[in-house]
């Protein structure tokens, strides 16, 4: 079958669908709200009250387009009471502390939110009497990183040196206990969950305003024709745009929803191999499709550890999911480019659906 009658049939699937996004202020979790939207589904979100003016979220106005709910993860009573207002089918959890370098400044809040988040969003699947399939989002960092030469696979040992990377560890063993003690597929007509975790690496694209980030960074210093300043010039990272492991989320619910004893496991989306470059080479290529040059300047005295060597076998995904990466890194920083060189003047729903709808003709090759 191929791709193009699977996205006419994923159209088919998610309209009407009542679906959770936790962290759907976010870079991806605008994202994804967006493209469900599109497809038809009925988007519940929870999020943090306080909201970047600058966010997809808001310049594409997504409070109108989705039920917009408002809270803390790590406040479970309030969870629960979205969770028993509506009845969600399908949950993605996005909600999350993402940055490393504010994890060495808050490690307590970034456990908090990530391990007790997490742990709220099961407990509030245990708690339902509803059948819910659940996609959990870690990272790529997840793993104990050795500085190998190799991608990691999902059954590769878990790890992190920084307090992000191993909260994110944390939650993976969480998700995998909860699965074997409350969500055990081979008792599923007793509980009818279907739940799983998804590691995406670097994610970029247009619409992340995140400090510390190479991309939003880089746009920042361009935009004000200042330097870009990089911490780690040899660090490779499995670059690859938002769009990409967003539909790997989907394709993976997709299979949980229909065939929900087969797919409750770790899924790795990562980019090919040729979007693996590191810190620098990223920099130059923004540059150059900035439409400017000369603009880097390399940072000394970078007193925080961060891994110099990472990205991830996506095997499994391919052969099983029927997924894999689209988009190489020069067409992943195009769209990049022209998304943060249009947001200022044009209609930011109709933008970020535009480039939806141009990634889902790239897959439909």
């Amino acid at each position: 079958m191929s791709v193009t009658s699977n996205i006419i049939k994923d159209k088919k699937f998610w309209y009407g669908k009542t679906v959770l996004i936790t962290g759907h202020t976010g870079f991806k979790g605008s994202w994804l709200s967006i493209w469900l939207t599109l497809l038809g589904a009925k988007v519940i979100g929870f999020s943090l009250e306080e909201s970047n003016p600058l966010s997809i979220f808001e310049k594409a106005k997504l409070s109108d387009k989705v039920i917009d709910t408002r809270g803390d993860i790590r406040d479970l009573t309030k969870l629960k009471d979205v969770f028993n207002k509506y009845n969600p089918e399908i949950v993605f959890h996005l909600a999350a502390q993402a940055l490393v370098r504010e994890s060495y400044k808050n490690p307590s809040y970034t456990y908090e939110v990530n391990v007790n988040g997490t742990m709220n969003v099961l407990e509030c699947i245990r708690s339902s009497e509803n059948p819910i399939t659940a996609v959990l989002i870690t990272t790529d960092k997840c793993y104990e990183n050795k500085e190998i030469m190799w991608g990691y696979r999902e059954n590769d040992a878990l790890g992190g040196y920084d307090p992000y990377s191993s909260s994110k560890a944390c939650c993976e063993i969480l998700i995998s206990s909860w699965r074997n003690s409350f969500f055990n597929p081979s008792q599923y007509t007793n509980h009818k969950k279907s739940i799983a975790s998804a590691r995406a690496g670097n994610v970029i694209g247009g619409g992340d305003f995140a400090k510390d980030r190479i991309v939003p960074d880089s746009i920042r210093a361009l935009e004000e024709n200042k330097k870009i300043k990089i911490r780690n010039p040899k660090s490779t990272r499995p670059w690859q745009h938002v769009l990409e492991p967003l539909f790997g989320y989907m394709v993976l619910a997709k299979k949980m929803y229909e065939n929900p004893l087969d797919y409750c496991e770790g899924w790795n989306f990562g980019p090919n191999i040729n979007s693996v470059i590191d810190v620098k080479s990223l920099t130059e290529k923004l540059v150059y499709l900035y439409g400017m040059k000369d603009m880097i300047e390399i940072e000394k005295n970078n007193d925080l550890h961060e891994a110099n060597l990472l990205f991830l076998d996506t095997t499994k995904s391919r052969l099983k999911l029927n997924w894999q990466g689209k988009l190489d890194i020069d067409k992943t920083l195009n769209l990049t480019i022209d998304w943060y060189k249009r947001y200022k003047s044009e209609d930011v729903f109709t933008l970020c659906s535009e480039q939806i709808q141009y990634y889902m003709k790239i897959i439909g090759e």
